[in-house]
Parts: structure tokens; C-alpha cells; sequence
């Protein structure tokens, strides 16, 4: 079931999924997040931060990732996975980005029922440096965010 719904999460990601983080969430998905202690619950607080994810954390046009896979260099920095690991209800995705000049290195870790909906998610990042920055331009996004809903 994973591979489905890793299927859907990249789709998601390219913004072709009718329906988003609606579709893919559990109703009671459980977030942990990197920079917060205690594990965020639920589709709404979820879909909140992987949303502010999304955008201090963009990805890459298509031309930026066509040149990073024929090697040509590190790009701008945009959000890519580089390796992914997918094991019966689990899938772990290794990805880079860089945040205020800062090169981030860490991993998704989803977690799915049987239905495919994903009703955990993990994120962990490294270095501290980056998990510094990550932080900063997170709390600012979901403010901007909060105040603007």
C-alpha cells in the first residue's frame, strides 16, 4: 500500500492531486515535527505545517531538476528527494534543500494504514544550523499563515 500512496504524495508534490492533503491525510495523522516537542495531531494542524513546508521549503522548477539529474551541480538549492525507501506501511525519503544559504539533509517518514491514508509523518533534519534556519522560516510561514486564515 505504500507504493500507492508515495505514488499520491509525489503527485501531491507536483500539485496533480485532485482533492491534496485531503485525500492522502487520516483524519487522526500524527506530525512530528523536527523544532516542535510534542507530536502535532490531526489533519488540520497537519496539513498546516506540511503546507508551510511546502512553501519555505519550495521545490524545484522542472528545468532545475533535469539539471541536477544530469549532474550539472547543486542547482538552487530546491527541495529533492534523493533516496527513498519503501517497506510494507512505511516509506522513508531521504531529501536536500537549502534555507538561508544553509544546505539541510533529512528525512520523511510516513507511515500509512490500509487504506493508504498516511496517519504519520516524521520529519528529521540535520545539521543544527539547518535545523536552526528551518525553524526560523517555519515559524514565520505558519504565522504569516495563521493570521492571514
Amino acid at each position: 500500500m505504500i507504493e500507492q500512496t508515495m505514488a499520491k504524495w509525489e503527485q501531491h508534490l507536483r500539485g496533480n492531486l485532485p482533492g491534496g492533503l485531503d485525500e492522502l491525510l487520516h483524519d487522526d495523522v500524527v506530525f512530528y515535527s523536527p523544532v516542535v516537542f510534542t507530536p502535532q495531531e490531526g489533519k488540520a494542524v497537519t496539513k498546516l505545517y506540511l503546507e508551510a513546508a511546502g512553501q519555505t521549503l519550495p521545490g524545484e522548477s522542472p528545468d532545475e531538476a533535469s539539471d541536477a539529474k544530469k549532474g550539472s551541480g547543486s542547482g538552487s538549492g530546491g527541495f529533492r528527494y534523493t533516496k527513498k525507501v519503501l517497506d510494507g506501511d512505511v516509506a522513508v525519503l531521504e531529501f536536500e534543500t537549502t534555507v538561508e544559504g544553509k544546505y539541510v539533509n533529512g528525512v520523511d517518514i510516513i507511515r500509512c494504514d490500509d487504506e493508504g491514508r498516511i496517519v504519520e509523518f516524521r520529519v528529521m533534519i540535520r545539521p543544527l544550523q539547518a535545523i536552526n534556519a528551518v525553524h526560523r522560516q517555519m515559524a514565520a510561514m505558519l504565522e504569516t499563515m495563521q493570521s492571514a486564515g
